[in-house]
This record gives C-alpha cells, structure tokens and sequence, in this order.
C-alpha cells in the first residue's frame, strides 16, 4: 500500500496480483472509509504509512467471517472519495486507487494564484519558486533557487498596472508514475520537479514574468487536468519538462516538440508521443481512452485559433532548441511535433521539452548534477525570454519596455533561415534597414542562413545616430518572390511560423485544399 498527498486530494494505492471487485462506503459518527475487498488478504504492513499532512489518522484491517478484507481509513476531516481499478500495464500490477479529495479546495493550488501586475511605483521582482527537493541518488544536493535581482533597471516607460508575462511549467510524470528510469534508479519525475523548480526560480527572477507550477512534489496528475490549471493561471505558454528512455542507450540529445494534427514528424516523435500518453495509465486515471479527445477540443482543432496557437508553439519551441543547443547536444535542430495529450490546449501555446535522454549515461550523469539542471533551465528561460521580447503580448510588462527601449540591457535577436531577407527582418522587427546594418556592422544587405543579427531597440543609441543623419538614399530594386522547397519533416503550420504567416494565407496563396505537403513541393511565401 502506497500514499501520496497533492494539493486537493490524497491518493492510496493498493497493489494486487490479480484483479478485484470492491466497494467503499462512506461512515460518519466517526468519519471514515470502508472499503470492502471479496476473497482478498492483506499481506503489506500499515504501521508505517506516511499519513501525517493527509486526512487519514490511521488505517484498520480486519477479515469478515465470511473471510472478504476490510479496510478502515480513520478520518481527521471529511473527505470526498472515489475508487477505481487499474489493469496492469507498463510493468505496474494491477491496482486499486482509492482517491480522498478535500471537502474545501485547496488554497495552496498554482490555480488559483492571481494575475501579477507590475506595482504603482516601481516594479518589484515576482514571488520566488516553490521550496526545492532532492532526488533520492547519490551525489545529489538540494537545488537553490535563482537569486532574486537585487535591484530593477530604470525604465522611462509607465509600468504601473502592466500585466506579467504568465508561464505555466509542467514537471511530467509524479506520483504513481516515476516516468523513465535511468541508471542508478534515476527517476524522470524527480529529475523534471527539480528542472521545473529552476525554472520557475529562473523566471521569477525576470522583472514581467511570472512563473507557476502544476505539479510542486510528488503526486500524478492527469494530462487533460495538466492543461486544464495552465487554462486557469491565464498562462501565456505552457511548458511541460521531460527526460525520457529510448530503446536504445545509445540515443541522445535534447528536444522540443510541439502538437501535430496530421501524425508525428519522426519515428522516434511517435515513441515518445505514445509513451507519454501513457501517463494516464500508469499513474492512474479511472475509465481513460488514450484516443479521447473531449468535445470542445474536437471543434477547436479545425479552426483558425488552433493554428495560431500552433504556430506560437513552433516559434516559441524554435528559440528554446536554439537555446538549449548552446549548452546540449541537440537530438533534431528543428522543433519536432507529435500527437502529445498534454499539448492539446486550443488557446495556450504548448511546448514539451526533453531536457535528454535518461537511459543515455552520459546524459543521465549529467541530468542527476544540480549544477546541470540548473543550467538546463536557464536555457529554457532564456529562448523562451527571446521569444517573448520579440513578440509580447499587448498590454504586458514586457510590451512596454520593448516600445520604450527600456529593456533594461537585454538584447533581441534574430537567426537567418531560410527565405528570410533584411527587408524582411526589419520589417518584422519594426526598424529599417538602415538601423539593422548599421547595428550589426554590417557592409552589405546580404544575410546568411544561420547568422545571428542583433535587433535594435526603438531608441537605442545606435538608432538615434541613424534618426540623426538620413541615409543616402538607394535605388530601389524590386524583392524576388520568396519560395520554400518542402524537405523532410516539414509541415504547413512548420513553415507558416518560419516566415511569419498564417497557414490559411500559405493555402491561399498556393491554392491548396488542405494541409497536406509533399517532398519536394515548391511553395510561394506570401508576404507578411
């Protein structure tokens, strides 16, 4: 028999040989719980049960003369239980949940956390992360979080009252579910509670963003309920933290993947897809089909919204590979996508980072360092910062600052890729030409798949220089019509992020039917 507490609810597993019927009958005068198990005896101890910040103030049992197993819960509080079997699956036994909700809703819940708002005055670094834990390994030490600023940067725009930047982190697996394992017994939950932690400590500590665990120890959490509490933070972006296991030790790098709605963009995206699915299975969640899709999502996923947030996702899943590359060895350089039941939210862009692989050694060693994992995070953080300072929400902290210039000496940048020219890039960007070479020393406007261009602020120096003497003017030749060559692995929504459009207008201006892309297909870019 097995315990674990979460924030609304207290959760008992019995591990059995074969599968049961059972009942449960809630008594008063005492409060307690029966529950009743036919033909069943009880082999494990109940002494020593973690019952201490739970409702249970002791368990009982006792065989009926008709020789059934009874299990008394002595209750501290009224409670709402619930119970249901699991089948065996994933290597776990079959089981018997036994789930003990709080009759009052937890105040501690990410959920009901308000929106952050910059203060009247001067704005004042959010709350610091949730306390650390320590993954049960050997050479493990307890994570700290990030220092808070000790002061924040003078800023001429009006601040007061501007909205944070909410990013709801997702530590994967928990509770029943420990995810993959690694060597020396290394768990994918412990691993990603302690990554999440980070950063969350990492953007925390950014003055306009505000970061939110769903998951704060170790307890499971279904995967609809996971995008369900990012929904109701008002999160701007929903991060889900992973370390899964391959077939293969060999099999290595770190990813992000984004939702897809026309089947996985690798063979190995589909594994770990499907694996992850499976969550619910393993750590418990009554009456689940891994092919469900509830009613309002099915409607969603056809309409236009869904494509902006996708098309979010990927933009967002693109500065985070580019960041994590700086510090791992990547798995695929692009953001991959896959049927992923924890990104499925039709508002919320959603991203799922596989921090590595944990059945990689190499990685897995790396994965069970503090100091790595909290490098990890702040790469996380930083793409996603990137992200955000080139595209922030209106009426945001980090809105304003960027329409100032004030950004308080953080720089915006931008990676070539292809089809992209500078015309293209400063109009994107709201500058000139003039100001983007001139920033960047650059002789010509030629750029370069792959080269990094520093993006000026409104009223950086360098941009009043530029204000302050005309450019000479240029003749003006006429922009070739950009085209994109369909290669492996390329999506419609793929390549509508890449070059700043929507998929309907990519459709529309190729005159296409549906979303489907062939090899080698040659597609007219539209302009922005």
């Amino acid at each position: 028999m097995r315990v674990w507490r979460a924030p609304d609810h207290t959760r008992i597993v019995l591990d059995l040989d074969a599968p049961v019927q059972h009942s449960l009958t809630l008594a008063a005068n005492p409060e307690r719980v029966i529950v009743d198990v036919p033909k069943t005896s009880l082999k494990a101890p109940l002494g020593q049960l973690p019952l201490a910040d739970t409702p249970v103030l002791a368990v009982r049992s006792s065989v009926q003369s008709n020789g059934d197993l009874r299990l008394v819960f002595d209750l501290k509080t009224k409670v709402a239980p619930n119970s249901f079997l699991l089948k065996a699956h994933g290597g776990m036994h079959d089981r018997l949940v036994i789930d003990l909700y709080d009759e009052a809703p937890s105040t501690t819940t990410a959920a009901a956390a308000p929106v952050t708002t910059a203060p009247s005055t001067k704005p004042a670094a959010t709350p610091s992360a949730a306390p650390t834990t320590t993954v049960p390994t050997a050479g493990n030490a307890a994570v700290k979080p990030a220092p808070q600023p000790a002061s924040q940067p003078a800023v001429k725009a009006d601040l007061s009252g501007k909205r944070f930047i909410v990013i709801a982190v997702d530590a994967g697996h928990g509770g029943e579910d420990p995810g993959a394992l690694g060597p020396n017994r290394l768990r994918e939950k412990d691993v990603t509670l302690m990554i999440a932690k980070e950063l969350v400590a990492s953007i925390n500590a950014q003055p306009g963003f505000t970061g939110k665990l769903t998951r704060t120890g170790d307890y499971f959490i279904p995967l609809k309920k996971r995008r369900d509490l990012a929904r109701n933070m008002k999160a701007d972006l929903f991060v889900s933290i992973h370390a899964d296991a391959f077939t293969k030790a060999s099999a290595r790098g770190a990813s992000v993947f984004a939702l897809s709605r026309h089947g996985a963009t690798s063979e190995t995206a589909r594994f770990l897809a499907e694996r992850e699915n499976e969550s619910d299975l393993i750590g418990g969640v009554g009456d689940i089909r891994l092919d469900d899709k509830d009613q309002v999502l099915a409607g969603v996923l056809v309409d236009l919204s869904m494509t902006a947030t996708l098309n979010s996702s990927l933009q967002v899943g693109q500065q985070v590979l580019n960041s994590m590359g700086g510090i791992a060895h990547l798995h695929k350089r692009h953001v991959e996508q896959a049927g992923f039941l924890v990104l499925k939210s039709p508002d919320v862009p959603s991203i799922l980072v596989e921090t590595g692989f944990i059945s990689n050694p190499e990685e897995s060693r790396k994965l069970a360092t503090p100091a790595y994992r909290k490098q990890m995070a702040q790469s996380v953080f930083n793409g996603i910062r990137q992200h955000f300072y080139q595209h922030p929400p209106a009426g945001t902290y980090v809105a304003a600052l960027v329409e100032s210039g004030a950004t308080g000496g953080f720089e915006r940048h931008h990676t070539v890729s292809a089809g992209d020219s500078l015309s293209g890039i400063a109009n994107r960007y709201g500058v000139s030409m003039q100001r983007l070479m001139q920033y960047n020393n650059l002789r010509s406007t030629t750029v370069n798949i792959g080269q990094n261009l520093k993006i000026p602020a409104a009223n950086s120096p360098a941009v009043a220089q530029v204000q302050a003497a005309p450019p000479t003017p240029r003749p003006q030749v006429a922009a070739a019509p950009r085209q994109h060559k369909v290669v492996a692995g390329d999506t419609l929504s793929r390549i509508a992020s890449r070059y700043g459009v929507s998929v309907a207008a990519l459709q529309r201006h190729n005159n296409m039917k549906d979303t489907t892309v062939k090899l080698g297909q040659t597609l007219k870019i539209p302009t922005s």
